[in-house]
């Protein structure tokens, strides 16, 4: 009897040692994305909006920077795993034009700049949402991240991104097809509550490189992992 109850102790031990949760202590490259995702003393979710609600009587927000990129590992080994660093910067902006020439631009849904976030580089094909083996790896140190003891406790957005390959209307509803898809993969394969996570396409309005139309960029091929509070 105390031989069975062991063994069957060992085999929960196993079962616990070889969960996400439990490999994201040992992964660098999951603890790296934790901490980055997990608000830091200050509570930085607050004030955390859906993209394009403004809030009441508030003050338009300067442009968001675009978040450093987590780059996985070309290997199978998360051991090299870094975050790179700032983005490029955006270009100077133009001066002031009189009423009459101002040309009128698409509203740009942005991350509030206080959001704990993560920008990572997934490998799409050009024109396609579907998630290449070489995706699969970049999003396994996220699986293991958000199903952390460290993250259980919050919702996160995934947000699309595209290149600027194609019409801005293709490119947004590419963006969302993605997003959906990284959603998708994170439920189904590490079992992330569908609570705790949503999808949403911002086509090429915020580009990681500033390129010209019809440029193919695949660090413009990205999504972004947002802190949308508990």
């Amino acid at each position: 009897m105390t031989r069975s109850l062991l063994l069957a102790g060992a085999a929960v031990l196993a079962f616990v040692a070889g969960s996400p949760a439990a490999i994201a202590q040992s992964d660098p490259a999951a603890l790296q994305l934790i901490e980055r995702l997990r608000p830091q003393a200050g509570g930085q979710t607050r004030g955390i909006r859906v993209p394009g609600a403004a809030p009441a009587g508030a003050a338009p927000s300067a442009p968001v920077q675009p978040a450093p990129v987590f780059t996985a590992p070309s290997s199978g080994s998360t051991s090299g795993a870094s975050v790179a660093g700032p983005g490029a910067p955006t270009a100077r902006p133009p001066e002031t034009a009189r009423p009459s020439q101002a040309v009128a631009r698409p509203p740009v849904r942005e991350t509030t700049a206080d959001a704990p976030s993560a920008s990572i580089t997934v490998t799409f094909a050009s024109g396609s949402a579907a998630l290449t083996p070489q995706a699969e790896q970049a999003l396994a140190p996220l699986g293991r991240a958000l199903t952390s003891q460290d993250l259980s406790g919050f919702r996160f957005r995934i947000e699309g991104h595209t290149d600027t390959v194609g019409s801005a209307e293709l490119n947004q509803a590419l963006s969302e097809r993605r997003a959906a898809a990284v959603r998708d993969f994170l439920i189904q394969r590490y079992g992330v509550s569908p609570s705790r996570i949503e999808a949403v396409g911002l086509g090429q309005t915020q580009l990681l490189v500033p390129t010209p139309d019809n440029t193919p960029n695949a660090r413009n091929r990205r999504v972004q992992v947002v802190n949308i509070g508990s």
